[in-house]
């Protein structure tokens, strides 16, 4: 057993897992101190900390890492969790292994800690808000899965079903088939009517909870597309809007910013990064969808991206809905800090009339650029 160190000198690296953990311990010269692992439990941890007080944890963003960093936070350790797909020293490592990546988690962090790309965790109390919305994405999505193979089966018994809305599908499709088809599909129909009723209750439940415990959300519903559901999943994914320099700095958390592979006098145009987290792009893509759709209004967003998207090829209207969700972040975390209201062409006239088009699109980037 080794003897409790007071030191905060110590740095340990964790390689986390599902029942165990790796660790290597390293103190102020860099010299292996202690290699072991520990089971993946409370009191396991809650030992290590005692024996390392105040030391530097460093670990990999995984599925225990958020619940574990906090934990060990309130034991006293300074705990940085690294990106994973950054550090290339560990995951492309010719004889990688825990103990090995544990090691160098560690030497990586007594080194310099912008090495590790660190990620942010959010509240345990975030957290669990967030589920309620990634379980309703979750329902959704095995709907639309039920929803398929229903479709599929009738298709190729010679039967074509209408094409409603998701939530009306089950009540449609008993309507446009005989009888014997009915009983056939009546097990995946009764499942559709199921999912749909908990995917209403969890949406009224999101609703509420956007009301009553997170207000700011209302702010950022003002913009025509944004609902309950994306503005609060952007809240609580944000959490603190003053933690970016710089409003546009939004744009590649989300992963819509262009990649970028330059070298000498070669710059080529890459396609976004896709980093972060991929719900969040999603809704932002969605809410882009309808600011250039057909019952999209007018602003200075929407001419933006129609402005992209002029010369109608598949591409380009790809690359439009990009461009406009990631000026859609932006100006979410823009009326998030402000707590102005939205305004469809920021360089509106002090008559009240709208300026022309082009300047509200100028507005928009103007808005951008500043804080």
């Amino acid at each position: 057993m080794k003897q409790q160190t007071k030191s905060s000198n110590i740095t340990v690296g964790l390689d986390l897992g599902d029942r165990r953990h790796r660790f290597c311990a390293l103190d102020e010269r860099g010299e292996v101190v202690e290699q072991d692992s520990i089971c993946n439990d409370r009191v396991s941890l809650r030992k290590l900390a005692g024996r390392y007080h105040g030391a530097l944890g460093v670990m990999e963003a995984g599925a225990h890492s958020p619940w574990i960093s906090r934990f060990l936070e309130a034991l006293g350790w300074r705990v940085v969790v690294s990106n994973p797909r950054k550090v290339r020293a560990i995951y492309q490592h010719e004889r990688k292994s825990d103990q090995r990546d544990a090691l160098m988690l560690a030497r990586i962090g007594r080194m310099d800690l912008a090495l590790l790309y660190p990620v942010r965790h959010g509240t345990a109390e975030a957290q669990q808000d967030l589920l309620r919305i990634k379980l309703r994405d979750s329902l959704v999505r095995a709907r639309v899965a039920v929803i398929n193979s229903v479709r599929f089966t009738l298709k190729s018994l010679g039967y074509t079903v209408r094409n409603p809305s998701s939530a009306r599908f089950h009540k449609v499709v008993m309507e446009e088939v005989p009888e014997s088809v009915r009983e056939m599909i009546t097990p995946s129909v009764q499942a559709l009517a199921e999912l749909t009723a908990r995917i209403k209750m969890l949406e009224l439940e999101i609703n509420t909870l956007a009301q009553m415990k997170y207000p700011q959300s209302a702010q950022l519903q003002q913009i025509p597309g944004v609902g309950p559901i994306t503005a609060l999943y952007f809240v609580l994914k944000i959490e603190d809007p003053n933690r970016f320099a710089h409003v546009r700095d939004v744009g590649a958390y989300a992963g819509l910013c262009p990649r970028r592979d330059q070298s000498g006098e070669s710059d080529p145009q890459l396609r976004i990064s896709k980093r972060g987290d991929a719900y969040l792009r999603r809704l932002l893509v969605s809410a882009a969808h309808y600011i250039l759709g057909p019952f999209g209004p007018q602003s200075a967003l929407r001419a933006y991206g129609l402005m992209l998207a002029a010369d109608r090829t598949a591409r380009a209207k790809k690359r439009a809905t990009v461009a406009v969700a990631r000026k859609l972040a932006v100006l979410l975390l823009s009326l998030w800090k402000s707590q102005q209201p939205y305004q469809p062409f920021p360089g509106a006239c002090l008559n009240g009339e709208q300026e022309d088009r082009r300047s509200g699109t100028i507005a928009l980037h103007r808005m951008e650029a500043t804080d």
